[in-house]
């Protein structure tokens, strides 16, 4: 299995559009570094384990933020929004494994699925685990991490099985270890993961557009201020804030992969005035949108 650097595509509310894996193996390894950009906002419905390699980063998931630094790393559930930046450091370098649950749990209705990964996935409440090497349980899991993305990596005759076995155990460890993994997730805390995810929707449909506060709580029944205490409970930034670094990644999007003018992918990304359109592509990028579409 070829690694891959994270390339994140996602839909309108924000899940995840890649493939990771094949549907006969669901399983993906990817190496990548935090030096260029952040990991945007984004769920999928596979399980995710990641590994810090260099540096440090800070993983956020559903509003609540964990430093993971060298040698640590982090669990993430199935359909929870998380997202990831560089912690205080040159460059941090991870790497992590992407897979569906099937691969280890096989049918629903199986030993494996009902005993150790149900309780896992149904648990609405256990978003994510830090691992920490200094907890011997949580070492081993780390250790079969590593052991999970190298075997893929080098694709050795029969390295399927052994893959599997690296995940089962790590499964197996946290289904262990269930009840004595603290969680304080409240209804309200799942209440606003669920709104976000419906207001990245409205704002993936409308930011061409100009679209204000308002419009945006209004598109969840919420007042303003519930609004912004959302966005800062859930991802821990403004509304305007979100919506501005959405238009400008959309615009490198298009700087990179179309030939339509700037001042053309300026205005269709909601900018109007050109002039605050490079200048907050430059606070954001380090450049303007030409230089960026001349690397």
């Amino acid at each position: 299995m070829a690694l891959s650097e994270c390339i994140s595509k996602i839909d309108k509310t924000g899940l995840e559009l890649i493939e990771h894996g094949i549907a006969s193996f669901p399983i993906a390894c990817y190496h990548d570094d935090l030096q260029r950009e952040c990991v945007d906002w984004h769920w999928h419905e596979e399980l995710e384990l990641i590994v810090v390699s260099e540096g440090g980063a800070i993983i956020a998931v559903d509003g609540e933020k964990h430093i993971v630094n060298e040698g640590n790393g982090f669990f993430i559930n199935t359909g929870v929004l998380h997202g990831g930046w560089i912690y205080e450091s040159i460059n941090c370098r991870f790497h992590s494994i992407v897979f569906h649950p099937r691969l280890v749990g096989g049918s629903s209705n199986s030993i494996f699925w009902t005993k150790h990964l149900n309780p896992i996935l149904s648990n609405i409440s256990f978003k994510g685990l830090f691992l920490g090497y200094s907890i011997h349980w949580q070492k081993d899991i780390l250790c079969s991490i590593d052991e999970a993305w190298y075997l893929c990596a080098n694709e050795e005759e029969g390295y399927e099985f052994e893959v599997r076995n690296a995940l089962s155990k790590i499964i197996y460890l946290m289904s262990k270890h269930l009840e004595c993994i603290e969680s304080n997730t409240s209804t309200k805390k799942l209440r606003d993961s669920q709104r976000m995810k419906n207001m990245i929707k409205y704002i993936d449909e409308h930011y061409s557009d100009n679209i204000t506060i308002d419009e945006i709580a209004e598109s969840v029944s919420l007042s303003v201020s519930e609004c912004l205490r959302c966005f800062h409970n859930t991802i821990g930034t403004t509304p305007i804030q979100y919506l501005k670094s959405f238009r400008i990644k959309k615009a490198a999007e298009l700087l990179t992969n179309t030939d339509m003018k700037i001042v053309d992918i300026g205005i269709m990304c909601g900018f109007q005035d050109m002039s605050y359109f490079a200048k907050t592509f430059r606070n954001i990028y380090g450049c303007t949108p030409s230089k960026y579409r001349r690397k």
